[in-house]
């Protein structure tokens, strides 16, 4: 009975000192440096982002944050990185849609990301805007839905890249509205961009801050944003949902992750300190810059959208017949 009770104790303390944010070796958490892997080469959005996030979430902690820039097959190698990295809390991921995209494009995978991630938070979701060149002849969205199937396989899209949100983004929506249109993959958004403009191809679907100059420039227009709601950096844009596609959202995301087996208490600090460090005013200065909404979900919440996020990509790269070896 005598070794019952200590056992039953030392089961006690242990959970409190977790809870207040020990690791399970003694060091209070955390005690060194966190590492945030960006799945993409330095400069992009989410390298920006990232760094934003991080140095607020350093201040949150206490802590140095240091941002890891592994780019390359679309996320995987960043990725499969963390995946593979000691479950203590110092190495996580800053990863966007293309995470839940992946598994149902590629052939073979580094990684699990149902066994191999623990979720932390969606930090943020942003729309996808359907832009067009300005000298297109078209300036609402259902011109541009008749001028497509007026045209159809003449009319070409772009994307920054094979099994990209935007690629698959763009093929839920042809599906949708029965569009026939070609797919143009680019390494990158910017690439795209200047041929959107040039008026190469013909439409792309678009975040707020890769499209900004050509718009401020007008050489592009937006017909329609993808989210569910409007965006309140563009207010006056509609929705596609609202135009003629009720139900329709595509939305492309930041969210946080750590190595599967990353004790809960830690998982869980790193939550709330995350929470604290996108409701940071410039932190969610950056965010708007993108058309972002701040969210912060809780890692349950979180794991849920993933789930949903990977039965939907995979419904769509089937139907579209999107591969990648």
């Amino acid at each position: 009975m005598q070794r019952r009770h200590f056992i039953a104790l030392t089961s006690v303390a242990a959970a409190a000192t977790a809870s207040n944010g020990w690791a399970a070796n003694g060091d209070k958490y955390p005690s060194k440096a966190i590492r945030i892997v960006v799945p993409f080469p330095a400069g992009g959005g989410t390298d920006a982002l990232a760094r934003a996030v991080g140095q607020r979430l350093g201040t949150v902690l206490a802590q140095s944050v240091v941002i890891d820039n592994r780019g390359g097959a679309n996320g995987l190698i960043g990725s499969e990185a963390v995946a593979k990295a000691d479950p203590d809390g110092y190495s996580l991921l800053l990863t966007i849609a293309s995470h839940t995209i992946a598994p149902a494009i590629y052939k073979k995978m580094p990684y699990n990301i149902d066994k191999d991630f623990a979720p932390v938070s969606l930090l943020a979701k942003y729309p996808y805007l359907l832009t067009v060149p300005a000298t297109m002849p078209v300036n609402t969205f259902s011109e541009f839905v008749a001028y497509v199937k007026a045209n159809p396989k003449r009319v070409s899209y772009a994307s920054s890249g094979t099994g990209s949100g935007p690629h698959l983004g763009m093929e839920l929506f042809a599906a949708a509205a029965g569009l026939d249109m070609v797919h143009v993959p680019y390494k990158g958004a910017a690439p795209a961009n200047n041929d959107l403009a040039g008026g190469q191809v013909q439409a792309m679907l678009n975040n707020l801050l890769a499209a900004s100059a050509m718009l401020r420039a007008k050489k592009i227009k937006v017909l329609a944003v993808t989210s569910a709601a409007r965006s309140p950096a563009l207010p006056d844009v509609p929705t596609v949902a609202e135009s003629g596609y009720p139900g329709f959202e595509v939305d492309g995301w930041y969210g946080l992750f750590a190595p599967a087996g990353t004790p809960a208490p830690v998982v869980s600090q790193l939550h709330r300190s995350a929470v604290q460090a996108i409701n940071a005013p410039d932190v969610m200065e950056r965010l708007s810059g993108d058309g972002a909404i701040v969210v912060g979900s809780t890692p349950q919440e979180f794991a849920a959208f993933v789930v949903a996020e990977k039965t939907k990509w995979a419904a769509v790269a089937a139907k579209a017949n999107v591969t990648v070896d």
